[in-house]
C-alpha cells in the first residue's frame, strides 16, 4: 500500500475515533473497516494478524459496552426502554440542535420517560443520571476498543 491510501485509512481511523467521541458516524465500524482496507492492501501476513487482533478487539469492545452499562441500568432499575426513548430522542434532538442537541435530547427523553414512570422529579432524575452515566462508560469502552485498534494498526505500519 502507497504512502497516500496509508494516510487516507488513517484519515479513516481518525474520523471513526472521533465518530465514537461525537456519536454521528458508526465510529468502531469505520475503524475496523479501514483496517480490513488497510490488511487487503497490504497483502502481508503482519497485516493479516493485525486484523485478526483488531476484529477480535472490536467484538469485544461491542460485547462489553452494552453488556457492563447494561447490568449496572438493571441494578439500578431503569429499564431498556428508557435508554430507547432517550436514544429516539437523541436523534431527533440531533436534527433540530445539530451535534448538541444528541445529548440534550437523549437526557430529556429519558428523564420525561422516567418521569412518567415514577412521577417524582428527584427519581427520574435519579434514573436519567443512573442512564447518563451508563451511556457515558459505554462510549468510553468503546472508546477504549477503538484506540487498542487505532493502535494495532500503527504498529502494523510500522512492521509492514
Amino acid at each position: 500500500m502507497g504512502t497516500l491510501g496509508t494516510v487516507l485509512v488513517g484519515l479513516a481511523i481518525l474520523v471513526g475515533l472521533a465518530g465514537i467521541i461525537v456519536p454521528i458516524l458508526p465510529g468502531s465500524l469505520l475503524i475496523w473497516a479501514a483496517i480490513v482496507v488497510w490488511a487487503i492492501a497490504v497483502g502481508e501476513p503482519t497485516g493479516w494478524a493485525v486484523l485478526g487482533v483488531a476484529t477480535l478487539v472490536y467484538a469485544v469492545a461491542l460485547v462489553v459496552q452494552y453488556a457492563i452499562p447494561g447490568k449496572r441500568l438493571n441494578r439500578a432499575g431503569v429499564p431498556g426502554r428508557a435508554m430507547l426513548v432517550g436514544g429516539l430522542c437523541g436523534i431527533v434532538g440531533f436534527f433540530v440542535v445539530p451535534v448538541l442537541g444528541l445529548f440534550l435530547g437523549f437526557v430529556l427523553g429519558e428523564y420525561v420517560f422516567e418521569m412518567g414512570r415514577h412521577r417524582t422529579h428527584a427519581a427520574a432524575w435519579e434514573s436519567t443520571k443512573h442512564a447518563m452515566k451508563a451511556a457515558g462508560l459505554s462510549i468510553l469502552i468503546e472508546l477504549a476498543g477503538g484506540l487498542v485498534s487505532a493502535t494495532l494498526w500503527v504498529v502494523g505500519v510500522v512492521l509492514t
